[in-house]
């Protein structure tokens, strides 16, 4: 075989183990993937079935409801539109969640629209300060930190 064809035949298979290695990565990614929808996207086209994804929003003032196991919480998720979705989390929700504060829940909707989120990320605004801080000159107000 001469060498130009050697060079063909090699180019063609690391193109050809490339492309496989692309397919097979985007494949196994497929299945861990999970899409982002607002409330407004779940009542424009219906919640998503069989499949993990995360809904955000703001958390509405009076709706959070905690069971009496102490680990459940209930509470609904909305934006600029009137749809709500209902969510349910049994776990510890982290220290920034509240009413009326930015919400990120990952999990499966079931039947009925409730969602049941796996994972629970609280948001905060760009103004967000550590307790630990002092507002006015920024330095730590625990004295271990000195």
């Amino acid at each position: 075989m001469k060498a130009k064809n050697q060079r063909l035949v090699l180019l063609v298979l690391a193109v050809a183990a490339v492309l496989g290695a692309v397919l097979l990565a985007m494949s196994a990614l497929k299945e861990q993937a999970a899409y982002f929808y607002a409330p407004a996207d779940v009542a424009r086209q219906g919640p998503p079935q069989d499949r993990n994804v995360r809904i955000g929003g703001m958390v509405r003032k009076g709706s959070v409801r905690r069971a009496p196991d102490g680990v459940t919480i209930d509470f609904l998720v909305g934006d600029d539109s009137p749809h709500l979705i209902p969510v349910r989390f049994k776990g510890i929700v982290p220290d920034l969640f509240r009413e009326e504060s930015g919400v990120v829940a990952e999990g499966r909707f079931q039947a009925g629209g409730l969602f049941v989120a796996d994972e629970i990320l609280a948001k905060h605004d760009e103004n967000y300060m550590p307790p630990q801080l002092d507002v006015k000159t920024g330095e730590h107000k625990s004295e271990s930190l000195k």
